[in-house]
């Protein structure tokens, strides 16, 4: 088994910790995810995302590239376990010298500010994917989650569902999202639609001529959360030949019930299901994995990177054969990355 995974928030979970003086690594620490329980379970390659929350009064700018140097100062502390990669070839380099691949991305377009040349310098940075919004609309566009609606119905007493489960259908790129858009498709950095408008997704559809993805999200026939895929946009990813990274958050697998906490088993069979409606809708090679490790509550059945033959066996058990889980395992972003890197 050979993991490959679209999304962890690892990289801003440790600079928090740093913040408050916690001696917390990469390599070893009290999260989710670190590079020894990774290489314990087979991990290949991950994708380290430099979250940035644009509604928390810092800088944009200043933030990411304080993510960057910890990104660079960790990948050189554990340089015999783990390696970057900025081109394909180096995904098969470091396996080959028995180091796992790491790919750095960023979750939140509003880092860029509107500006190409600070694009340019993620590219540089090594950033080989990004999500073009996180929760706030910005520069490039909308997302489906808009954080202020949410805060200003809390404060009105309205029930959160409206928030949750009423997507954006009308607003979608700006004029300059999709000039970011096509100038992320030259310059080899994967557009993101994860967290983006369900009109974003259609308008990043029609930008494109490369496959995109939606690094961590789900089915919203099987959870109505509108932070997971319709089976339309399933449909037109798999055409693209795209992928989307199954998440691991419980309120992207199951439907809340007021009062009632999702057993073990129940969260375990909610992913199954989870990925047996994105296969059946879109084929096998659409579906990946995108943990969201380090940015979401601890889902009890798949706590961390240790369990991930736990998902495996649970996926094989349900039907799924062990080429297929190959593809959804690595392979099937493995295809996308040789395309775009």
């Amino acid at each position: 088994m050979k993991i490959v995974d679209m999304h962890c928030d690892t990289l801003s979970e440790l600079l928090k910790r740093h913040r408050t003086g916690e001696r917390a690594g990469l390599a070893e620490n009290k999260g989710h995810l670190d590079l020894h329980r990774m290489k314990n379970s087979g991990y290949l390659l991950q994708n380290f995302a430099m979250f940035v929350d644009s509604g928390n009064g810092e800088e944009p700018w200043e933030e990411v590239c304080a993510l960057y140097e910890l990104y660079r100062k960790e990948l050189a502390a554990n340089e015999e376990l783990i390696a970057p990669v900025l081109c394909y070839e180096d995904i098969e380099k470091n396996k080959a010298a028995g180091k796992m691949s790491a790919l750095l991305t960023v979750e939140e377009g509003a880092v860029c500010g509107g500006r190409i040349e600070k694009l340019e310098s993620l590219y540089r940075m090594g950033v080989r994917m990004m999500t073009l919004t996180w929760n706030y609309p910005n520069e490039l566009g909308w997302p489906n989650l808009n954080a202020l609606q949410g805060r200003k119905l809390r404060e009105a007493g309205a029930d959160a569902r409206e928030y949750l489960f009423t997507p954006d259908r009308e607003r979608g790129l700006t004029e300059l999202g999709r000039e970011f858009v096509e100038y992320m498709e030259h310059l080899g950095i994967i557009p993101d639609v994860s967290h983006f408008s369900d009109k974003g997704f259609y308008d990043v559809l029609a930008c494109m001529k490369k496959p995109f993805v939606a690094s961590h999200s789900n089915a919203r026939a099987v959870c109505g959360c509108v932070r997971n895929l319709t089976d339309e946009m399933i449909r037109s990813l798999a055409e693209k030949g795209g992928c989307m990274g199954l998440n691991y958050c419980v309120d992207f697998l199951t439907e809340p019930v007021r009062g009632k906490k999702a057993s073990v088993s129940e969260i375990l069979s909610a992913a199954v299901c989870h990925a047996k409606h994105i296969v059946k809708v879109g084929g096998i090679g659409v579906l990946g994995l995108g943990s969201d490790f380090d940015g979401i509550d601890t889902n009890e059945a798949l706590p961390g990177v240790q369990s991930m033959e736990i998902l495996w066996n649970a996926l094989h058990g349900a039907g799924f054969a062990e080429d297929a889980l190959e593809k959804i395992f690595s392979g099937n972003v493995l295809r996308v990355y040789r395309e775009w890197l």
